[in-house]
């Protein structure tokens, strides 16, 4: 049998160890750490969208330069790529009697000035974009081809628009061209083509910029065309947004009091690299969301502020 003595010292462990065990949940529930961190308000404002299209650049008129009678090429005073003003002279030519004679010491004045040279000029301004003709010395007969003249006047950017955003683009619609070095050139919509490619479906448009640029003719560049924005929608920043693996369901965390934040489902619109367009639910202006350190949280949380 268990003595008196005994069921007291029993009952001291037993005592003991209950203390023990509340001691320690009390500490851990104590010591328990609290997210860290930062939040963000909602605004109402635009967020910037546009379609992406992809075009080249493109010379709608071209000059050519060819030779005004038989000759040797005496000079030739330009080069592939190079920009020229109209009435600049390019090459000289000289007839067949005056290159025999070039190599002499004496010549009668009288025939000297007869036989003056042959000079080709530009009609326009523009840049040399074919340079059939560089080496002086060489023969050519009348109406050789020399170079060509690509017209800076006469400018543009050909773009594939697909048929289905055909509605989107008319005459004077604006667009943004990105150049291969990232750099922006407003441009505008003038004139539709009337072909269009079979496979692709798409239909080719012209565009012009009023910045003076020259760029090689068949560069690829990118053409941005605006969409349509509600003047005011309401937007958060984008690092309030979460979501799933499968980029299927979207969400933030909204504080309901100074330090519990819960899990709020949301519809999302338009955005761009900073902005995100939520269209439902809909917010007051003074709810709070947290922007950072918001990352795996659990859908209804304690939180601390980061100052």
């Amino acid at each position: 049998m268990i003595s008196k003595f005994q069921n007291i010292i029993l009952f001291s462990i037993v005592f003991s160890l209950a203390i023990a065990c509340k001691n320690t949940e009390e500490k851990e529930t104590t010591i328990k750490p609290k997210a860290q961190v930062e939040i963000a308000g909602i605004s109402y404002g635009t967020v910037k969208d546009s379609l992406t299209f992809f075009g080249s650049t493109f010379y709608r008129r071209h000059n050519e330069l060819v030779a005004s009678s038989n000759g040797y090429i005496k000079s030739v005073r330009t080069a592939l790529g190079q920009f020229v003003l109209k009435g600049e002279v390019l090459y000289v030519l000289e007839t067949k009697e005056q290159h025999a004679l070039s190599g002499q010491t004496l010549m009668d004045d009288s025939l000297t000035n007869k036989m003056s040279e042959i000079k080709i000029v530009t009609p326009v301004n523009g840049i040399v974009s074919t340079f059939d003709k560089q080496q002086a010395g060489e023969y050519v007969m009348e109406g050789t081809q020399l170079c060509s003249i690509s017209e800076t006047t006469d400018f543009a950017f050909q773009i594939n628009i697909p048929y289905e955003y055909a509605s989107l683009v008319k005459t004077g619609t604006p667009c943004t061209i990105v150049l291969p070095d990232n750099s922006k050139h407003n441009a505008i919509f003038t004139v539709r083509l009337t072909n269009m490619n079979v496979q692709a479906q798409t239909q080719v448009w012209l565009a012009v910029s009023n910045d003076r640029l020259s760029l090689p003719e068949n560069l690829i560049v990118k053409v941005l065309i605006p969409l349509n924005s509600p003047l005011k929608v309401q937007i958060i920043p984008r690092t309030c947004l979460l979501a799933n693996e499968m980029m299927t369901e979207f969400w933030v965390m909204k504080l309901i009091n100074d330090s519990t934040a819960v899990k709020t489902i949301v519809k999302t619109g338009k955005r761009d690299t900073s902005l995100v367009e939520i269209l439902s639910p809909v917010f007051n202006v003074d709810d709070k969301l947290i922007s950072k350190g918001n990352y795996g949280l659990p859908d209804t949380v304690n939180f601390i502020l980061n100052h």
